[in-house]
C-alpha cells in the first residue's frame, strides 16, 4: 500500500481517541442513584401529621376504605392514560387560541366540546416538555419526573432498561395492576412490570396504522373488565404522519379525526361505568403527548413547537366546582362556537409526582417535580369552594382539601430535598455549596413554619378557625417556592462535566492538528510543493485566505445564532471565495463564464437553505422535492402537477447522460463500462419508483403490497455489487496506467456513479437536482483553479498548489448539507429514508441508509471526489509525475479543514457547557461534528486505498529517480 496512507490512519486513531475521552467528560449522563422510596419512608419526614386521622374517617370518601395510606391518600382507584405520540398543542385548544387557524386544528373535536360542558370535570393542560424532545427522553421523564441526559439520544433506537426509581416500578411494587398497548419502546424501558402487555414495533415511521390499530384491538375490550388498575395505550400515528407527510397533510387529519372518534368512543364506554359502585366511579382519563413536532413533523429539539404538547384531564366522579382562585393559573377564551374553555399549564416534569400523589403510591426517588394543583385537584374531585360572591360555601371541606394538598406537598418538598442531599454527596460534582445552601435555606424556612405554626393551628382548629386558611395558603406557597428553585436548578446545572477528561480530549485534538500541519509540511518541502505562484517558500495570498475563511467559520460556532445560521454562513464564505475567483478571471480575461455559473450556483443553494431550514415549510415529504413557491404555482396551474413529477425524471436523464459521457470520452474498456450501465438501470428503476408513488399518475397497481420495497432493495443491491466490482478491480487487476491524471478521473466517475443512485433515491426528488449541483459546482472549482494554469507556459506551476479549491470544496460540501433539507439537530435527521425499502426495523441496514441519506452529499461524494481536483494536471508529462502527492497533500489539507472546524466546535462546546442552549443547540452541533469528522477520516483513508494502492509506488519512484 502506499507510503503515505498510513498518516491518514494515524491522524483517524487520534481523532477517535480525542472524540471519546472528550465525549465521556462532556455527555455524561446525570448520576442515576440505586435507591428506591418506600411506604415506610415517608416516616422520616416532618409530614406525617395525620389531621387527627379524620381523613380516614371521611364518609365521603370515594376510595375503597381497605386502602391504606401510603405517601399520600389515594384520590382515584383507577388510571386510563392515553398516548398520542407528537401530539400538538395545536391539535387539542381551540383554533381560536392562536393568531392564524390552520387546517390541522379542531380535528378533536370531543375534546373540545366535553372541556367545555364539564368545565369541572374535563380540562386541556398544556404540557411544556424538557429538551430533547425524543420520545425515549419524554417516557424515561414522565415516568422518573428527573430531568433527560443528553446522551439518551443515542439509545432512542435501541432504549435500555430504566434502573433508577420511577412511577412504573413503584405502580408494581405497590401492588398495581397495570396494562401496557402500543409503543413497544415501554417494553424495553420497563422489560418485567406489566400484568399485559400488547406491544407493537414503533420504529418504522411509514407505517401509520399498525401501532394504532393495535392499541383499538386491546384498548375498548379492557375498558371493561377489572383485571387492571392502569392502563396505558400509547399510539403513534400522528407521530409517524408527521416525519413523513407533515403536519399540513391529509394524512396528519386522517389521524386526528380517526383519534377523535377513539376517545369518544373510550369517554362513552368510561362514563356508561361511571355510577356510584360502578366499575369507573372513581377513574382518572388522561389523554398526553409526549412531546410536540415542528410543521415538518420533527422533535428532539428544544422549540416551542417541539416542547409544548398537551394533556387532557377527565374525571368520571361527581363533580364539585372549579378549584380556589389563588390556585388557578388558567387561561380561557372562546372557541369557534362562541363556547368558553379555559386551559392551564403544567411541566411534565411534575407528571410522575402528581399521579404518584393521586393514586397514593411513594413518589420517585429521583423525582423533582412538583405536585401540580389543578391536576390535582381534579384527580382528587374537589373543586371550587366559592359562589357567585366570592365567598366559600364550605370553609371545613376547603379546608380539608388545602391541608391535603399542603401535607402532600410537604412530603414533595422533603423526597426532593432528600433526594438532592444524597444525589450531591454520592456524585462526582454534584451542585455548588452556595446553590444548596440557598435551597437548604428556603426548604428549612418552608419545615419551620410547618413545624411551628400550621401544625399548631391544626391543633386547636377551634381556637384558630379564622387564621388556618391563610396560614395554608402561606405554606403552600413556601413549598411551591422550594420546588420551583430546585427544578430551576437542576434545569441549568444539572449535567456533570468532567473538566479533566474535556481537557485531555481538547489537548489530543490539538495535538492531531499539529500532527496533521506537520504531515502536510513534510510532503510539500520533500516533494517541492508551493503555495506561491512563484515557487517560493513564502506565503501566498491564497493561503492566507483560505486561513482566514476556516477561522471565520470557526469562530462563528461561538454564537448559538451563526450555528442556527451555519447554512447561510457557509454560503456566505463561499461566495465570498468566489467573488475573489471572479475578480482574478475577469483580470485575467479567462473563465469568467464558469465564475458567472458557479456564483449563480451559490445564489441558488442560498435560497434553498432558506427554504430548507424553515420550519413553515408545507410539509416535510414536499421539502424533499421542490421549494414552497412552487407549491402555490402548482395549485393555480393543474399543468404544473405533471412538470413537478416531470423534472426530477428529466434530471436523473440529464445525470446519466453526464457520466456516461465522462466515461466513454475517456475510456470505452474494462469494467467502466459495466459500471456506467449498472448506474443507467438504477436511474431507471429510481424512476419507476418514483412513477409508482405518485399520486398523480396513479400507478400503484404497477407494484402492489410489498413489490414497492423491493426495486430500492435492487437499486442498493446494484450500488453495493458496483462498490464491489470497483474493488475487485483494485485488488486484482494488473493493468497499468502511463496516463495517471486519466485513470484517477476514470475511477473517480465511477465511484460517484456506484454511490449516486442510493444516495439519489434515499434524498427523493431532490436527489437529482443535488446531484447535479454537486457536478456543475466541482466542475466550476476545479476551472477556476485552472486560471493559473492556464496562464503559466511552464516553470514551476505544477509545484504549485493553491489551497483555496480545496477550500471552497469543503465549503460547498457544507453548503449541500444544509440544501438536502438537513441541520445540525436530531430533528434534522430524515428518519424516513431510513425506511426506504423496508417495512420493518433492522437497526444496522436502517442506520447504514439514514448515514448515507445524511452525509451522501455532504461527505461521502465530495470525498470520493476529492481528484477532480487535481486531474487537470494530466495536460503536462512532468504533472503525472506529482499528481498522487498532489492528491495526498490535497486530501491532507482538506482532513485538516474538517479536522479544525470539530476541534472549533469542541472549544465552543466547552465554552458554553453552561449555556441555556447547550443541550438544544450546541451539543447536537457537537454530535454530529464528530460524527462526521470520524466518517470523514474514514472515507479519506478508504478513498486513499482505493486511488493510490496500484499507481503510488511507481509514481512515486518515477518522481524520486527524476528530482
Amino acid at each position: 500500500m502506499g507510503k503515505r496512507i498510513w498518516v491518514h490512519w494515524v491522524i483517524m486513531a487520534l481523532h477517535v481517541v480525542a472524540i471519546v475521552i472528550f465525549t465521556r467528560g462532556f455527555l455524561l449522563t446525570r448520576t442515576e442513584l440505586p435507591f428506591y422510596s418506600n411506604c415506610s419512608d415517608v416516616l422520616q419526614s416532618p409530614c406525617s401529621f395525620s389531621v387527627n386521622e379524620n381523613q380516614n374517617q371521611n364518609q365521603n370518601d370515594t376510595v375503597d376504605q381497605n386502602q391504606q395510606r401510603c405517601w399520600s391518600k389515594p384520590a382515584i382507584g383507577r388510571l386510563v392514560i392515553i398516548v398520542f405520540d407528537a401530539l400538538r398543542f395545536d391539535f387539542v385548544a381551540p383554533s381560536t387560541f392562536f393568531q392564524e387557524s390552520k387546517p390541522w386544528m379542531d380535528k378533536l373535536q370531543f375534546v373540545q366540546d366535553l372541556a367545555a360542558k364539564n368545565a369541572s370535570s374535563a380540562r386541556i393542560f398544556k404540557a411544556i416538555a424538557d429538551p430533547p424532545t425524543t420520545s425515549l427522553q419524554r417516557l424515561k421523564g414522565l415516568t422518573t419526573g428527573g430531568l433527560p441526559t443528553f446522551i439518551d439520544v443515542g439509545n432512542s433506537f435501541g432504549a435500555p432498561a430504566i434502573v433508577e426509581d420511577n412511577l412504573i416500578h413503584q405502580l408494581a411494587k405497590n401492588g398495581k395492576r397495570v396494562v401496557m398497548m402500543g409503543d413497544d419502546t415501554w417494553m424495553q424501558l420497563f422489560p418485567n412490570h406489566f400484568e399485559k402487555s400488547f406491544p407493537y414495533p414503533s420504529f418504522n415511521v411509514r407505517d401509520l396504522d399498525t401501532v394504532d390499530n393495535g392499541c383499538i384491538e386491546h384498548l375498548l375490550p379492557f375498558l371493561h373488565q377489572e383485571d387492571w388498575d392502569v392502563l396505558i395505550a400509547h399510539f403513534l400515528g400522528v407521530d409517524h404522519a408527521g416525519h413523513i407527510f407533515g403536519v399540513d397533510s391529509v394524512q396528519m387529519i386522517e389521524k386526528l379525526e380517526q383519534y377523535n372518534s377513539i376517545l369518544q368512543k373510550v369517554v362513552e364506554a368510561l362514563e356508561s361505568q361511571s355510577a356510584p359502585g360502578g366499575l369507573h366511579e372513581n377513574t382518572l382519563l388522561l389523554v398526553m403527548g409526549d412531546h410536540g413536532q415542528t410543521i415538518n413533523g420533527d422533535h428532539g429539539g428544544g422549540s416551542a413547537e417541539e416542547v409544548e404538547t398537551s394533556i387532557f384531564a377527565v374525571s368520571f366522579k361527581n363533580p364539585p366546582s372549579p378549584l380556589p382562585s389563588e390556585f388557578d393559573t388558567s387561561s380561557c377564551g372562546l372557541d369557534l362556537g362562541r363556547r368558553n374553555i379555559c386551559f392551564s399549564s403544567i411541566q411534565q416534569l411534575d407528571f410522575a409526582v402528581t399521579v404518584s400523589a393521586l393514586l397514593g403510591i411513594p413518589f420517585p426517588f429521583g423525582s423533582i417535580g412538583r405536585v401540580n394543583p389543578q391536576l390535582y385537584a381534579l384527580g382528587a374531585g374537589t373543586w371550587h369552594f366559592e359562589d357567585s360572591a366570592g365567598n366559600y360555601q364550605n370553609k371545613s371541606k376547603l379546608e380539608e382539601w388545602m391541608l391535603n394538598y399542603a401535607n402532600v406537598l410537604c412530603t414533595n418538598s422533603w423526597q426532593v430535598k432528600r433526594y438532592i442531599d444524597i444525589y450531591s454527596a454520592s456524585s462526582v460534582i454534584g451542585f455548588s455549596n452556595e446553590d444548596l445552601l440557598r435551597i437548604a435555606s428556603m426548604y428549612a424556612k418552608a419545615e419551620e413554619k410547618w413545624s411551628h405554626a400550621t401544625q399548631k393551628l391544626l391543633l386547636h382548629k377551634k381556637e384558630s378557625h379564622n387564621e388556618l386558611l391563610p396560614a395554608l395558603r402561606r405554606q403552600i406557597d413556601l413549598y411551591s417556592e422550594f420546588l420551583a428553585s430546585v427544578a430551576e436548578l437542576a434545569r441549568s446545572k444539572w449535567t456533570e462535566f468532567n473538566l479533566k477528561m474535556m481537557g485531555t480530549g481538547l489537548g489530543i485534538m490539538l495535538i492531531s492538528l499539529l500532527i496533521h500541519f506537520l504531515a502536510i509540511k513534510k510532503v510539500k518541502e520533500q516533494y517541492g510543493f508551493s503555495f506561491t505562484s512563484s515557487g517560493d517558500s513564502g506565503i501566498s495570498f491564497g493561503l492566507i485566505f483560505s486561513c482566514f475563511m476556516v477561522v471565520i467559520r470557526a469562530c462563528s460556532f461561538l454564537s448559538n445564532s451563526f450555528i442556527l445560521e451555519e447554512g447561510k454562513v457557509a454560503c456566505f464564505l463561499l461566495a465570498t471565495t468566489a467573488l475573489v475567483k471572479m475578480r482574478y478571471s475577469i483580470m485575467k480575461k479567462k473563465m469568467i463564464l464558469e465564475a458567472f455559473v458557479f456564483l449563480l450556483l451559490i445564489t441558488i443553494c442560498r435560497f434553498t437553505i432558506e427554504v430548507g431550514l424553515s420550519k413553515q415549510a408545507p410539509s416535510s415529504e414536499f421539502m424533499n422535492a421542490y421549494p414552497s413557491w412552487m407549491l402555490r404555482i402548482a395549485a393555480g396551474f393543474p399543468i404544473w402537477n405533471f412538470v413537478a413529477e416531470a423534472l426530477p425524471v428529466v434530471a436523473l436523464i440529464l445525470l446519466a447522460f453526464l457520466l456516461r459521457e465522462a466515461i466513454t470520452r475517456s475510456s470505452s474498456k474494462g469494467i467502466w463500462k459495466y459500471i456506467i450501465m449498472g448506474t443507467n438501470l438504477s436511474y431507471m428503476l429510481i424512476a419507476v419508483h418514483w412513477a409508482s408513488e405518485s399520486d398523480r399518475l396513479n400507478l400503484a397497481w404497477v407494484l402492489k403490497g410489498t413489490g414497492r420495497s423491493y426495486i430500492p432493495r435492487l437499486i442498493y443491491a446494484i450500488g453495493f455489487g458496483q462498490l464491489l466490482l470497483l474493488t475487485f478491480n483494485q485488488l486484482f487487476s494488473k493493468r497499468k496506467s502511463s496516463d495517471h491524471s486519466n485513470l484517477l478521473y476514470i475511477k473517480t466517475v465511477a465511484m460517484f456513479s456506484a454511490w449516486s443512485s442510493t444516495i439519489i433515491i434515499l434524498l427523493g426528488k431532490q436527489g437529482p437536482w443535488v446531484a447535479l449541483a454537486f457536478i456543475i459546482g466541482g466542475y466550476c472549482i476545479m476551472r477556476l483553479d485552472n486560471i493559473e494554469l492556464d496562464v503559466k507556459d511552464g516553470g514551476n506551476w505544477n509545484r504549485m498548489l493553491d489551497p483555496v479549491p480545496v477550500t471552497q470544496w469543503s465549503l460547498f460540501a457544507v453548503c449541500l448539507f444544509f440544501c438536502t433539507g438537513h441541520w445540525c439537530a436530531f430533528d434534522g435527521l430524515r428518519y424516513g429514508a431510513a425506511f426506504t425499502g423496508f417495512e420493518e426495523f433492522l437497526l444496522v441496514p436502517q442506520a447504514i441508509l439514514l448515514t448515507m441519506d445524511t452525509f451522501g452529499f455532504s461527505l461521502i461524494l465530495p470525498i470520493f471526489g476529492v481528484p477532480f481536483l487535481v486531474t487537470r494536471l494530466g495536460q503536462s508529462e512532468k504533472g503525472k509525475k506529482f499528481i498522487l502527492m498532489r492528491l495526498s497533500l490535497v486530501y491532507m489539507i482538506y482532513g485538516l479543514i474538517m479536522a479544525t472546524s470539530v476541534t472549533a466546535t469542541i472549544i465552543c462546546v466547552t465554552m458554553h457547557r453552561r449555556h441555556l442552549m447547550v443541550w438544544g443547540l450546541f451539543a447536537p452541533k457537537f454530535v454530529f461534528d464528530v460524527a462526521g469528522l470520524i466518517l470523514t477520516d474514514i472515507l479519506v483513508c478508504l478513498a486513499s486505498h482505493y486511488y493510490f494502492s496500484q499507481v503510488e509506488d511507481d509514481a512515486l519512484q518515477d518522481v524520486s529517480t527524476k528530482k
